[in-house]
């Protein structure tokens, strides 16, 4: 039976602990990577953002510095979706996740652009044109179309992005610089094998970490992974159970942070489509009006959401013209404490627009 029941602001602060939400931590980017078994990445500076959100003095050049050093790296992982991780979670996660990037490609159009192609040839000769240099999706796709005419260039290579482990290459996902979206091998980029990779009892474990207490439900909707109730089951004598107040059950482990719910949450921006609001079957303890998150356009760090008192209320974007940055902030109902939003958004504008002369945070009037 699940044990004690766990209000919707008790899970609320459990994970915000986990995520460095509730006050930043001391540590290191590489640390905080792996603390929260990746970060989203869609955006590619977003993680920049996410990082200095929950990190006491954290620097650009830290994260730029793993990337180029190519300790951290920028790759199609969870939910087939793209992720920021060390190359030693890669090393471990991406064989685990290899179903879902293939189920991922099977259920789109590319697949059945290539229904009649041997998908094992495309994805060989893919590694090894990728082997010679990083190319682009383009690049890579029109080559491919040379020795298999007549199929689309853009399912050739997205064949080849979503079915060999792959790396999306420097300069781009780094602070300051500009690149196209190139690509290499993971293996040969890293210099580190992929080999069997982490265990699923390992994965669960991992996602518990860094977003638990949680459902199987919650764990799958992260991961893209399926039948894991029989993980959570074999771990059961090494977990602690709660019950959320619809009734279902809870795993989590033993000594995880779960402060109540108690804790004040102060303000916090985050980047577009930040793991913790995506990551929950029921994104209820962040998101309880069911409001979608959303992923505007762009390289990252110029838009985003807000957390007040720990859930989502608001989005928020910075506007540069000349030497001044203005950040606008939308919340989506009254304001109770603007000035200590104010004084985070003034934090924000210090970081991501630290070349403009002149700061100024507005805020809204909700709509």
């Amino acid at each position: 039976m699940a044990g004690d029941a766990l209000s919707p602001r008790a899970l609320n602060r459990a994970t915000l602990a986990r995520q460095m939400l509730l006050c930043r931590a001391e540590a290191t980017a590489e640390q905080a990577i792996e603390d929260l078994a990746g970060m989203q990445a869609q955006a590619p500076l977003a993680p920049y953002v996410g990082l200095w959100t929950r990190l006491a003095g954290f620097r650009a050049r830290e994260l730029a510095e793993l990337i180029t050093e190519r300790r951290a790296v920028r790759v199609p992982l969870m939910r087939a979706t793209m992720h920021l991780v060390t190359v030693r979670d890669y090393a471990a996660l991406r064989p685990l996740v290899q179903t879902v990037l293939a189920r991922g490609f099977a259920a789109q159009q590319f697949a059945r652009d290539l229904a009649d192609v041997d998908l094992a040839a495309v994805t060989a000769a893919g590694r090894e044109l990728l082997d010679q240099r990083p190319r682009t999706r383009a690049e890579l796709g029109a080559l491919l179309a040379d020795r298999w005419p007549g199929h689309e260039p853009t399912s050739l290579a997205y064949a080849v992005s979503y079915l060999v482990p792959l790396v999306q290459v420097p300069p781009r996902g780094i602070w300051g610089a500009t690149g196209p979206a190139s690509w290499a091998p993971a293996e040969s980029w890293t210099g580190c094998p992929l080999g069997n990779g982490a265990t699923p009892d390992q994965l669960v474990c991992r996602y518990l970490a860094a977003y638990g207490p949680a459902t199987v439900s919650d764990v799958q909707a992260w991961c893209g992974l399926t039948r894991l109730g029989e993980v959570t089951e074999r771990l059961r004598p090494r977990l602690r159970t709660f019950r959320d107040e619809q009734g279902r059950e809870l795993y989590d482990l033993p000594d995880a942070p779960r402060p109540g719910p108690g804790p004040t949450a102060p303000p916090r921006f985050l980047p577009e489509y930040d793991n913790v609001l995506l990551s929950h079957a029921d994104r209820s303890r962040f998101i309880p009006d069911g409001r979608r998150v959303p992923l505007p356009p762009g390289n990252g760090a110029r838009h985003g959401t807000l957390l007040i008192d720990g859930l989502f209320r608001g989005t928020w974007t910075i506007a540069q013209q000349g030497d001044a940055a203005a950040l606008h902030v939308k919340p989506f109902g009254p304001v109770a404490a603007p000035d200590a939003i104010i004084e985070e958004g003034e934090r924000l504008l210090a970081f991501a627009a630290a070349d403009a002369s002149s700061h100024e945070v507005r805020i809204a009037r909700p709509a």
